[in-house]
């Protein structure tokens, strides 16, 4: 899948059992997405704010938060988080340093 950037155009690979595939051609196998990469990070951008949003409030109160989770560029969706181990999850590390006595 071709997505069209303000430096250049980004082509990454996509499943092409996704929802939303369907080749240009028998000859032509890169598909336009329909946003732009920027647009792409953004929504990447968006969950990590979110979730670390969440982490942060509350009583636990970490001194560090590690969040890492996979994404999978989609031809209909664009970017999602993806569902399975294989494709990439959500690993959340939350941390805290021992205080002085």
């Amino acid at each position: 899948m071709k997505f069209s950037s303000a430096d250049g155009d980004v082509v990454v690979e996509v499943d092409e059992r996704d929802e939303g595939f369907q080749p240009v051609s028998r000859t032509k196998l890169v598909i336009e997405a329909k946003e732009t990469f920027e647009d792409a990070l953004t929504q990447i951008r968006s969950a990590a704010e979110k979730t670390l949003n969440v982490l942060n409030s509350g009583t636990l109160k970490p001194d560090g938060i590690e969040v890492e989770f996979g994404v999978r560029f989609n031809a209909e969706a664009g970017v999602v988080i993806a569902r399975t181990q294989a494709e990439g999850h959500l690993v959340v590390r939350l941390t805290w340093a021992p205080r002085d006595r």
